[in-house]
């Protein structure tokens, strides 16, 4: 499935627009992709107890292929090597979801974080310093997701996309996902006496996503989509500097307390009704901060 072993039969759909021709290529299932997506496939469970053998960490973490130590050399002659999107993966397994179209319902958490202020920033320095800014919070960025075991989804502007599936994180997705962001907002210096050094407010969500590749012809990407990366987003957009807005569903699933003086009750554009956050807050020692 990987550039080394073929999905099964078993693990496939016939396409109802391809019934009449037995050898057209059919679909994979949403059972399938679910499973691919939580556990990864039967052939990729096998692949990781070939490849497992091969030493040495650090690995992909769905295929299991090395990338250092005696095969890496041959991980890289068969195109396997980390991927842009994050290093934990390797870029066939994430090539592999973009060309086969392939996607599902799973249950994870998004990480949205915002830059706060950013034109006013943009204002005061040279548009060169600001290109430096930011390209240091997408790699500071960059390296707390992974250190979590999230995917970056992607950059937009002054803005970090990120997900957590059981894919990577076992059933700890929400935890991961808030501890990423109080470790975001404490590497941009909010703990700092002195104030951080890009200012950043974060949403958290739990839920149901749709995750997979969109996009059409040889342009395809990996994303999430629905409500609770909606919600996510709008979360990021409202939080002020050194906060991170992290919705009830998604503080029970992370084992953080839902208590009455951390709770706020936001209007989100766009949504119908409330939605409750617990609200925690990175500062200095000695300023007021959410536990």
């Amino acid at each position: 499935m990987t550039g080394m072993e073929p999905p099964r039969d078993h693990d496939r759909e016939p396409d109802r627009d391809h019934d009449r021709d037995p050898g057209a290529q059919q679909p994979y299932t949403e059972a399938f992709w679910r499973e691919f997506l939580t556990h990864g496939s039967a052939s990729e469970r096998y692949l990781r107890r070939l490849l497992k053998h091969f030493p040495s960490d650090p690995r992909c973490r769905l295929c299991a292929a090395p990338f250092r130590g005696m095969g890496a050399p041959l991980m890289r002659a068969i195109g396997k090597r980390p991927s842009d999107g994050n290093p934990n993966l390797c870029n066939t397994c994430i090539t592999f979801l973009a060309q086969h179209h392939g996607g599902a319902e799973v249950t994870g958490s998004a990480l949205f974080a915002d830059v706060r202020g950013s034109t006013s920033i943009a204002e005061a320095i040279s548009p060169s310093a600001y290109r430096d800014l930011m390209d240091r919070f997408y790699s500071t960025a960059s390296a707390v997701v992974v250190a979590h075991d999230g995917i970056i989804d992607k950059f937009v502007g002054d803005e970090l996309v990120a997900f957590f599936f059981p894919l990577l994180t076992g059933e700890r997705y929400a935890e991961r996902a808030v501890s990423a962001a109080r470790a975001l907002l404490e590497a941009t210096g909010h703990r700092d006496p002195a104030g951080p050094w890009v200012p950043l407010g974060a949403g958290v969500t739990s839920g149901t996503v749709w995750f997979g590749a969109v996009g059409t012809g040889t342009h395809t990407e990996l994303t999430a989509l629905g409500d609770q990366v909606n919600v996510a987003a709008r979360l990021a957009s409202v939080a002020g500097a050194g906060e991170i807005l992290v919705t009830t569903e998604a503080a029970r699933a992370s084992g953080l307390g839902v208590d009455a003086p951390a709770l706020r009750h936001l209007d989100l554009k766009g949504k119908h009704e409330q939605t409750d956050v617990v609200v925690l807050s990175i500062a200095p020692p000695g300023r007021a901060s959410a536990p």
